[in-house]
C-alpha cells in the first residue's frame, strides 16, 4: 500500500460493495464496515470484537479487480468491492466443502446444530452435500474438564478460541500448532487436556467457538433444535454477530 492509500485508509469515507455505497470508519477493514452498515459478507473466522486473521477465507471478495480477505483488506475511499457473485460463491462453497470432509462433522447427531456457524453458512451458499471424498480423521475429545468438552473432530481452526483467551481472557490457554493436515489445537497445561488448563466456563474462550468443537456440559439442548438462533434466521439476514 502506498503512502497516499495509507492516509485514505486512516480517514473515514465510503466505498461500493456490489453496487451500494459503505460508510466506513478510521481503519476499519472492509467486513467491519460492511457489518455495521447491516451488509452480509459470509465469514467463519471473523469476530467484530478481535483481530482478524484471514485464515477461513471465506471472506474472500474482488477490490478493484483483484482478490482480497474483507476482514483483513481495511476499507478506503474508491473501492469496487465485488462480494455476492456465482463465481466468489462458488468458490465460498467449494471452501466449506472441504472444512466438512476435512473434520468429521454430522449435523444431525451435533447438539451444536441450529447454533452452528458452518452449518448456517453451508446451508445459506446451497450446499447439499460434501462433494469431495470425506477423510474421516481420528481426533481426540477431551472430557476431562468437569464444566466443558473439547470435541477436535469439529475444530474448524477458525482460532477465534486462541484470540479470546489472548486478548479478553489473558490467560494464552489455547494455540494452533504443527502444519498442513496435521495442524490441531493446543490446549496449553501440563497434560495438554482441559482439566488442568486455566479454563473457565464464563470465560470469553469457552463461548466463542462457531462450531461444536467447545461444549458446555449438561447444558446441549437447553434451546430446543427450531429455536435456535440460525433455526429463526438465515446467517445472511442475521448481520450482527451473536454475543456469545
Amino acid at each position: 500500500m502506498n503512502t497516499y492509500a495509507r492516509i485514505d485508509a486512516l480517514s473515514p469515507g465510503t466505498f461500493a460493495l456490489d453496487g451500494e455505497e459503505v460508510d466506513f470508519g478510521p481503519g476499519e477493514s472492509i467486513l467491519q464496515a460492511a457489518t455495521r452498515a447491516g451488509h452480509y459478507i459470509p465469514h467463519l473466522c471473523w469476530h467484530p470484537d478481535f483481530g482478524a486473521k484471514g485464515s477461513c477465507r471465506l471472506c474472500t471478495v474482488r477490490i478493484n479487480g483483484r482478490m482480497g480477505a474483507a476482514c483483513t483488506v481495511q476499507a478506503a475511499s474508491g473501492q469496487e468491492v465485488e462480494s455476492n457473485t456465482d463465481d466468489l460463491n462458488a468458490q465460498r462453497k467449494i471452501l466449506l466443502q472441504m472444512m466438512f470432509i476435512e473434520g468429521n462433522h454430522f449435523c444431525p447427531s451435533c447438539e451444536k446444530s441450529g447454533n452452528c456457524r458452518l452449518q448456517a453458512t453451508a446451508y445459506d451458499v446451497g450446499m447439499e452435500g460434501p462433494h469431495f471424498e470425506e477423510f474421516y480423521p481420528q481426533r481426540r475429545v477431551d472430557a476431562s474438564h468437569p464444566d466443558l468438552l473439547l470435541d477436535l473432530n469439529r475444530c474448524i481452526l477458525c482460532g477465534l478460541c486462541v484470540r479470546a483467551s489472548q486478548e479478553a481472557d489473558g490467560k494464552d490457554v489455547f494455540a494452533i500448532g504443527g502444519y498442513g493436515i496435521k495442524t490441531h489445537l493446543l490446549v496449553n497445561s501440563p497434560s495438554g487436556q482441559m482439566a488442568d488448563s486455566a479454563l473457565l466456563p464464563n470465560d470469553r474462550a469457552a463461548n466463542i467457538c462457531p462450531v461444536g468443537a467447545i461444549l458446555h456440559k449438561r447444558q446441549g439442548f437447553v434451546i430446543p433444535i427450531g429455536k435456535r438462533q440460525f433455526d429463526k434466521l438465515p446467517v445472511s439476514q442475521q448481520t450482527e454477530e451473536g454475543k456469545p
